[in-house]
């Protein structure tokens, strides 16, 4: 577990993984770095209430270094992946190793079950679980077993972390997908089950929000420096939906017919938002275009501006 800032959820999610039924040893490597909360207290704290918790120091902060100090620290040959802002359904972690006995895979996932308490929040995770929110993904929107590009998080054989050289330093973000770029490219097998969740607690403020879906798009540009053939359409379109919103926005000023870019994406995100938030009470249903537009827009000019350097 690489932690940073997550004082109000990581007893949550350490508890998440104790509580599971699984017939084996279990251990809880918190990797911790330079928090602004009190973290790292929570942390100590719960490694005091049981042996099976053991934190390391993570100095720099960053999510691969901070995975590749926890696993380094740990003992056992099957490797759950886990952070902060989740916590594991019951059974997960035995369900998992069944699967990948049955499997032969290198690092079985399941679905990231966004869910959230204010409104802002239930419709963030609404967006998340809807193809018009980041995609169709399973991980995202469930679907049948089989072999995936990516999984959420995921349980892994420790050969295969050690086979492909763990977790790529060079990206701060987007590591789980590049780390099963390679875990694929060397002959591995990523399989996604729907049997297995974890509940996610997405970003509760559009500033948040935005930051994060920033930052996710700017290092999804890296993986496809690093790896140009996993390029693909879906990829394209939140930069393509970005760069056509400027271009009408500013472009109107001139010539008036092309405001129905940013018009025309407005209605749409409306639309859309409201069907996907269908079930849910009118006040989430009426921040779904905000929430869509700032996960489509920032996540393209992310893309779109890419990342000064690997580090």
């Amino acid at each position: 577990m690489p932690i940073l800032n997550e004082e109000h959820h990581l007893r949550e999610a350490v508890g998440s993984v104790l509580a599971q039924d699984y017939p084996g040893g279990l251990e809880v490597v918190v990797a911790v770095g330079p928090c602004r909360d009190r973290t790292h207290e929570v942390a100590d704290a719960l490694a005091a209430e049981d042996p099976r918790v053991v934190v390391v120091d993570n100095p720099g902060g960053r999510t691969p270094d901070g995975l590749n100090a926890a696993i380094a620290a740990s003992t056992h040959q099957v490797v759950v992946r886990m952070d902060g802002h989740g916590a594991l359904s019951e059974g997960y972690i035995r369900r998992a190793v069944e699967v990948l006995e049955e499997t032969g895979a290198a690092n079985v996932g399941g679905v990231m079950l966004a869910e959230g308490t204010g409104y802002l929040q239930q419709a963030v995770a609404v967006a998340m679980r809807s193809p018009l929110g980041i995609g169709a993904a399973r991980f995202h929107v469930g679907g049948d077993a089989g072999p995936v590009d990516t999984v959420y998080l995921g349980v892994f054989r420790r050969e295969w972390l050690e086979r492909v050289g763990g977790y790529d330093p060079a990206f701060a973000r987007a590591q789980d997908w590049e780390l099963n770029h390679r875990i694929r490219e060397a002959g591995g097998t990523v399989w996604f089950t729907p049997e297995l969740t974890v509940t996610y607690r997405p970003r509760a403020s559009l500033r948040d929000l935005a930051r994060q879906f920033y930052t996710t798009g700017q290092w999804r540009r890296q993986v496809v420096r690093a790896h140009p053939g996993t390029l693909n359409l879906r990829y394209l379109a939140p930069p393509v939906a970005t760069a056509a919103v400027a271009a009408g926005a500013v472009g109107g000023l001139v010539w008036r017919p092309l405001w129905a870019l940013p018009l025309g994406y407005a209605a749409a995100v409306t639309a859309g938002g409201a069907w996907a938030a269908r079930a849910e009470r009118p006040a989430v249903v009426a921040r779904m275009p905000a929430v869509l537009a700032v996960m489509h827009l920032t996540w393209g000019a992310g893309f779109l501006r890419g990342t000064r350097a690997r580090s």
